[in-house]
């Protein structure tokens, strides 16, 4: 392979300072696309607040959860793809400046059908976000590094997505513990990190040929022989995220209702830890085989899922820290091997719209489950609706990890 400084050395001037800004614009754009991530999740923590200031339940947090995973579901189906022919920055500017419009929402109101507009908005940006970025992050370290192992590219795309999330509410936690007005100081803090990305991005180079194409909705671009592999990667990716799902909306309740942790530096930790694990998972693996990746990541996932349940039946908090962890980290493997398996399938033109497709589905199986689960509460205990959910995820991962392995 030949390394980057005999790349340069053989290049014109003017091809090497391409080169040099197309490295600063990746991560210019990992920057952007992990604060914006990380505003996505900062209210975690928070709901507890709301509920306390406006007297609602556990099933309206619920729903508050669901709206923004429509938001997002809406957005990868009708913007989520758009990029790859309207340019990389012409979405990634409006994705974020339309999460800055959420945090605004957020600080003008508190009241119950904000909070769903807020999420909702939220949810806009976040799919617009998500392939775009990670297809952007994927064609600046090509043009950067002619040649080189795409490896780095679909780390830092998967570590900003999943330690996005997992910092935005160990952020706003230890803000709203520690600095005052909980409420408030959160969003202002995040509408500044984002108003910096998206300043920040207008810099980068665009990497996509802008070109007038007649607009269509969503729909998943991968040649017909590799669909079995592509739809594997996806229900891979649903069941991942359905895990992440439940640390994101019903870990806060669970920690102060069950187990009487009212810390909200407590409860953005939880978060943060389940997400880190995610990401640092990925960079331990980085040079890991596919079918390594998976196996671990699976078995890892299986694990937690396994553990973090027993904490609830239990209750203890160190059985679900541990088990978060473990299914923290599995997830965040498998998920690397899904972004790889169709990054590797899709056509160069095609990468925007092959990613809404995986994220489409990862942000489904975000959503679905997480409210269903939701709804078994009002009928039946927190611990029995879990162990139903645990359940239904080992099943599911049971039948996608056969398949993954078929085909790896």
């Amino acid at each position: 392979m030949t390394t980057s400084s005999d790349t340069c050395g053989s290049l014109p001037a003017v091809a090497v300072e391409g080169s040099r800004r197309h490295g600063r614009g990746f991560w210019l754009v990992a920057y952007t696309f992990a604060v914006t991530i990380a505003f996505s999740s900062a209210p975690a923590p928070l709901y507890v607040l709301y509920q306390a200031k406006d007297g609602f339940g556990s099933f309206t947090v619920t729903l508050v959860f669901a709206a923004y995973a429509v938001g997002v579901i809406a957005s990868l189906f009708l913007a989520g793809h758009i990029s790859d022919w309207a340019g990389r920055r012409r979405v990634l500017v409006p994705a974020v400046l339309i999460n800055v419009v959420a945090a605004v929402i957020f600080l003008a109101w508190s009241s119950v059908p904000a909070l769903l507009v807020a999420r909702f908005v939220s949810g806009i940006s976040i799919g617009m976000l998500t392939a775009t970025a990670t297809a952007h992050l994927a064609e600046l370290h090509l043009a950067a590094r002619p040649g080189a192992s795409r490896t780095r590219a679909d780390l830092v795309a998967t570590a900003a997505n999943l330690g996005g999330i997992g910092l935005g509410p160990l952020v706003a936690g230890l803000l709203a513990q520690y600095a005052g007005d909980p409420l408030h100081v959160p969003y202002l803090v995040f509408q500044a990190l984002m108003l910096i990305g998206a300043i920040a991005v207008t810099l980068v180079p665009e990497t996509v040929e802008v070109a007038r194409v007649k607009y269509r909705p969503q729909r998943v671009s991968v040649p017909r022989a590799a669909r079995g592999r592509f739809f594997a990667a996806g229900a891979a990716a649903l069941a991942q995220f359905a895990v992440f799902g439940l640390f994101t909306s019903l870990a806060p309740a669970f920690l102060a209702n069950v187990l009487h942790q009212h810390s909200h530096a407590l409860a953005g930790a939880v978060s943060f830890a389940v997400f880190a694990a995610g990401a640092i998972s990925q960079i331990l693996l980085a040079r890991a085989g596919l079918r390594r990746q998976l196996g671990l990541g699976l078995g890892l996932l299986v694990a937690g899922i396994v553990v973090f349940t027993a904490g609830v039946q239990v209750p203890s908090l160190a059985l679900f820290l541990v088990g978060g962890v473990l299914a923290g980290g599995g997830a965040g493997a498998a998920f690397k091997g899904s972004v790889s398996i169709v990054l590797s399938l899709a056509p160069p033109e095609g990468r925007g719209e092959a990613l809404a497709g995986l994220f489409l589905a990862a942000y489904v199986g975000l959503a679905i489950p997480v409210v269903a689960l939701g709804l078994a509460t009002q009928l039946v205990s927190l611990r029995v609706a879990l162990a139903g959910f645990a359940v239904l995820l080992l099943a599911i991962l049971a039948v996608v990890g056969r398949r993954l392995f078929a085909t790896t």
